[in-house]
């Protein structure tokens, strides 16, 4: 008589941040364990399969790795710096990301190391594309040598680079996804988007026009957020054949932003009855980088032939998915703001 395997054990670190949260969806479909490790509690989604844990933890203080992760057999790294209210860009120099970027992934490597007995547990990473800094290529396909140049990405290699060693050494079975652009919103989401494409949605809801730094033939690679939290799971089931190196995700196709730009705006005129607002070219800020100017498409056929996976969700129904979660948010903090304001002079 066959005996089914034990479910697995999973750690979700980060599981309230945009990826983590999608993560945490769609992990809560399936019949595992799954502890959802956060700074505040994680909303747990209707109707899942999965036993969740919710566990509240500042993974920067002493012995929250070991707590957050004990008895886990799959960890799930998906933790980012969140100070910035806006943007994840880093200024050189600044610890506190690094403690958090850098920092847990020793911390976990160290924790794991100390464990005996039992297989090495697997860790799935996520990291970023633009890690690998300029290349001169718009296709980019895993293979091409690191040469980050901005903080951020720096910061990403370095806890890539302490993972995939402990791998190595056989302290854990370590796999990172390196991400391109992703974005959206689904029903379900419960974690603020920071992209691009969400802040152009919000600024053509409130009125304002569509900016871009550039031209609009600058192209990326636009993953929704739904197809990310699959391959996140995949990663799990495949983790053994993944272990020991980085995967690029993305669609393999290359979205030029200004029509891009152009299809938000004429959704966001569909939901309200308004013209579209324009979609203008201005002036880059001082902060801008070279690669906010560098056209990037993503070719996955690596991860796609290990695992399978493969985005499916178009993205005109992406962005219109956005739009409308977006639009009903809108909605909804307008309706609160309204109910709860007090009345002026007449």
């Amino acid at each position: 008589m066959a005996v089914n395997p034990p479910p697995h054990r999973i750690a979700l670190l980060g599981a309230t941040g945009f990826v983590g949260s999608a993560v945490l969806r769609e992990l809560a479909a399936r019949p595992v364990r799954l502890r959802a490790v956060s700074r505040r509690p994680a909303a747990i989604p209707a109707d899942g399969r999965a036993e969740i844990d919710v566990h509240t933890a500042d993974l920067t203080e002493p012995g929250a790795m070991a707590a957050a992760v004990a008895g886990a057999d799959v960890i799930v790294l998906a933790t980012l710096y969140s100070a910035a209210t806006s943007t994840w860009r880093i200024e050189d120099g600044d610890t506190a990301a690094e403690r958090v970027n850098v920092g847990l992934a020793r911390d976990l490597v160290h924790t794991l190391a100390e464990r005996t007995g039992g297989p090495p547990p697997k860790v799935v990473f996520t990291g970023a594309a633009s890690q690998v800094g300029p290349t001169g290529k718009q296709v980019l396909d895993g293979t091409e040598e690191d040469h980050p140049a901005g903080e951020y990405d720096r910061q990403k290699l370095a806890a890539e680079r302490h993972l995939l060693h402990a791998d190595g050494r056989g302290v854990l079975r370590a796999a990172s996804l390196r991400l391109p652009t992703v974005f959206g919103y689904n029903p379900h989401s419960t974690a603020r988007d920071r992209g691009i494409v969400s802040a152009m949605a919000r600024r053509a809801l409130a009125g304002d026009p569509i900016t871009m730094w550039h031209d609009g033939t600058v192209r990326r690679d636009l993953l929704y957020i739904d197809d990310l939290a699959r391959a996140v799971v995949a990663a799990i089931d495949h983790t053994d054949a993944l272990a020991g190196r980085h995967w690029l995700l993305g669609t393999g196709q290359g979205q030029p932003l200004g029509p891009v730009f152009e299809q938000v705006a004429g959704l966001v005129a569909e939901r309200t009855g308004k013209p579209p607002v324009p979609v203008v070219s201005v002036e880059p800020p001082a902060h801008a980088e070279a690669g906010d100017f560098t056209s990037v498409t993503i070719d996955a056929s690596a991860f796609h032939t290990v695992t399978g996976w493969q985005p499916r969700t178009p993205l005109h129904q992406a962005l219109r998915r956005t739009v409308t979660y977006l639009a009903d948010e809108a909605e909804r903090e307008q309706g609160s703001s309204k109910s709860t304001g007090s009345g002026g002079p007449a």
